[in-house]
């Protein structure tokens, strides 16, 4: 505990400063398990136990925890109310955010290894932590080969290449991520090529949204599977079945009342019952809450499939929607605030998870399983309670010298804009495609919300990265494949 602490505080402080610096939050799982195992080499019998490739998992836990915490779901929504120059609203944005991140990484932790989000999934951070952690305790071989894996990486990364893009590749659905990959190129060369910048006529956003919804219906079906269909005693697969579906209804009911909520909270607190009439109040209620659920679900499933997570877009999509709705800027505020915050704790939860699963034994004993993924749980929420005090302390002086995250600056810009409604003809014109894109691709692969994902990123270098690493692994798929036949 006192490792975590201390490591949570640290790595707190590196989130916000890269944010705000950089605009963007790194993975810095890896981290915390480098400290613990430079601790496990001390001579003394006390730092033994940090050995353990478990306790090395809590420490990456935390350490990733605390940073997408503290910078994603606690600094970025507050910025956005201090720099619409409501100072008021921060308060009350801050505790409904802090309370959102609480219950992101819990549901999470609830629908992980179920059919909306598999333990098999991709989940490429989680894999990458949890192979240099078994890597750095195994030594030797895999020691070795981990060390030229990172200095590849590293020389690639030197040159600007986007090595993560083609390390995932390796790792999730070939077809989702081909879809990632057009994605990429189609958003890096419409410009150039076509003359088009397909951003600024919203078609990104458009395949998101529509590829989300069907995305949700998906889960929704998912959810009722085998509910009228199988008979509740026919087998042992079945009954299986049944009690997840009510764990996944019960999980997603809980979160669904949890946002509702913290909307309300959100929304008293920031005083909207005076600016709004009550059915214009329990509307802003009801909306935030769904898109702060919409946003934590198609973030964690572009997380899980490619190692993206395109929160800025999503949240962005939730309010243009919100501002077509027609509530007032300050409603825009809180709506756009609350819903950024979910998300990120959501998605890093799923990668710390994963990780955790891997050295477990993939699920092979159950009860340690349970209690690695719940000591896991708890790990994020110690320092999600150490991140919250850090992040008010330091706020205020990096707000007041300019520092505030940049992605903050494009919600309030999307704020003070107009909206029109050729806006609004584009978000439903290309919403057609995407929702048949996911349609087609079904809820295994996420199809239409890959390929949004990669529409919305403006990096046509990842989307060489993936269509390259794509090639390698069929290739080397179709060698290996030929030698084992032909050892038989």
């Amino acid at each position: 505990m006192l490792l975590l602490l201390a490591l949570s505080v640290f790595v707190v402080i590196i989130g916000v400063q890269l944010l705000t610096t950089l605009g963007v939050t790194p993975n810095t799982a890896i981290i915390g398990a480098m400290v613990a195992m430079i601790i496990a080499r001390i001579p003394l019998q006390s730092f033994m136990r940090f050995r353990s490739i478990h306790i090395q998992n809590l420490a990456q836990s935390a350490t990733s925890a605390a940073t997408f915490g503290a910078a994603n779901s606690l600094l970025l929504p507050i910025a956005i109310p201090w720099l619409f120059g409501r100072q008021d609203l921060v308060i009350p944005m801050f505790i409904g955010v802090a309370l959102a991140m609480f219950l992101d990484a819990w549901l999470l932790y609830r629908l992980f290894n179920t059919r909306i989000f598999p333990a098999g999934g991709a989940w490429p951070p989680g894999i990458a932590a949890a192979e240099s952690i078994k890597a750095g305790d195994n030594g030797g071989k895999q020691a070795a080969l981990l060390g030229v894996g990172i200095l590849i990486g590293a020389i690639g990364s030197w040159f600007k290449f986007p090595m993560a893009a083609l390390g995932t590749a390796f790792i999730g659905n070939i077809l989702a991520l081909s879809m990632l990959g057009v994605g990429f190129l189609l958003r890096g060369y419409s410009a150039p090529l076509f003359g088009v910048d397909i951003n600024q006529h919203y078609l990104p956003h458009g395949v998101m949204a529509g590829a989300s919804l069907v995305s949700l219906f998906q889960i929704v079906k998912l959810v009722r599977h085998n509910k009228h269909d199988a008979a509740p005693a026919a087998s042992d697969d079945n009954a299986m079945a049944v009690n997840q579906n009510e764990h996944i209804g019960k999980t997603l009911r809980f979160g669904a009342l949890g946002f509702v909520a913290i909307a309300a909270t959100v929304a008293l607190g920031g005083g909207l019952y005076r600016e709004l009439s009550l059915p214009w109040l329990l509307a802003f209620v009801v909306y935030a809450a769904f898109a702060a659920f919409f946003h934590e679900i198609i973030v964690g499933l572009a997380a899980m499939h490619s190692g993206w997570f395109p929160a800025f877009a999503v949240a962005l999509i939730t309010l243009l929607v919100g501002i077509l709705i027609g509530f007032p800027p300050v409603a825009f505020v809180m709506l756009c605030g609350f819903s950024t915050a979910t998300g990120p704790a959501f998605a890093d939860m799923g990668y710390d998870l994963k990780a955790g699963y891997i050295m477990r034994g993939k699920g092979q004993h159950t009860r340690l399983e349970l209690e690695g993924r719940r000591q896991q749980l708890l790990a994020a929420m110690l320092v999600f309670v150490v991140a919250i005090p850090v992040v008010m302390f330091v706020f205020q002086d990096y707000f007041s010298r300019g520092q505030v995250p940049p992605v903050a600056k494009v919600y309030v810009a999307a704020i003070n804009a107009v909206v029109s409604t050729d806006i609004a003809l584009s978000l439903l014109i290309w919403a057609i495609p995407g929702a048949l894109i996911q349609l087609i691709g079904g809820p295994g692969r996420q199809m239409g919300v890959l390929l949004a994902t990669g529409l919305l990123i403006n990096n046509p270098l990842a989307g060489w990265a993936v269509m390259i690493g794509i090639a390698i692994r069929a290739l080397a798929l179709r060698i290996w494949g030929e030698t084992a036949r032909n050892k038989m």
